[in-house]
């Protein structure tokens, strides 16, 4: 039987490359996307595929609550979506601190609290969290992001200890700075893209590539006996 593979945020960037090769290796994957628009159907061709605003803790509920319903309990489950924006101590607004916990954080809980019990019927699972380097080295002007991707981290490192008996591994990739279209506004600045290349110790970006061959090897069988791990991806940027 196909093993069913979510991927949060998958209709671009790292969601849309660890999709792409996890379907590759067979499994039935489910796209999502903040909201359904032509990219997110582009995405998916003809699989599955859901536009939900994370933000919203009903709509996530709701969701989840459609898997289920649907017979769609996922055996590969990769919490790759996210809020980002740029806001330090000193210049977040309330909403907008609220807007990066309520989606990076708290939709991560109640899709675990609504998704595992199920999944736990399996005895079998994979679940990948796409953090951040930002979880583990604070940046200045990331302040707020940082701490978002900080307790999903924690998030994961409990998850890991309550799911291993059900032989489900949960473990946590850390992208530095990958080359995204996300990213690309910023990047786009050759003088603070060309300083900042030179932070890292290999001089270079990921790709998006990169990080879903991560992910895709982490939701393996391969990666059996892995969990609980947070494995950085950012070309020495964590040291």
């Amino acid at each position: 039987m196909k093993k069913i593979a979510l991927v949060t945020g998958s209709s671009r960037g790292i969601g849309l490359a660890a999709a792409k090769l996890l379907s590759a290796a067979g499994c039935e994957v489910i796209y999502h996307a903040s909201k359904e628009s032509e990219k997110l159907r582009n995405a998916a061709g003809t699989s599955p595929f859901y536009g939900v605003d994370l933000n919203d803790a009903s709509a996530v509920a709701a969701f989840a609550e459609k898997l289920i319903s649907n017979g769609q309990i996922p055996d590969i489950l990769v919490f790759n979506a996210s809020y980002q924006s740029y806001t330090g101590i000193g210049n977040f607004s309330t909403d907008e601190y609220r807007k990066m916990f309520d989606t990076n954080v708290q939709s991560t809980g109640i899709l675990l609290n609504m998704l595992l019990p199920e999944m736990q019927k399996k005895h079998w699972g994979r679940i990948i969290f796409v953090s951040s380097i930002n979880g583990i080295k604070p940046a200045s002007r990331l302040a707020v992001y940082g701490a978002t991707k900080a307790a999903f981290q924690n998030l994961a490192r409990t998850t890991a200890v309550e799911c291993a008996p059900f032989n489900i591994t949960v473990n946590t990739i850390l992208p530095g700075v990958i080359e995204t279209d996300r990213n690309a506004a910023v990047l786009s600045d050759e003088n603070f893209a060309a300083q900042l290349k030179e932070k890292v110790p290999m001089h270079r970006f990921g790709s998006a590539g990169e990080c879903g061959e991560l992910i895709a090897f982490l939701a393996s069988d391969k990666a059996g006996y892995i969990t609980g791990a947070e494995i950085p991806i950012a070309g020495g940027l964590q040291l």
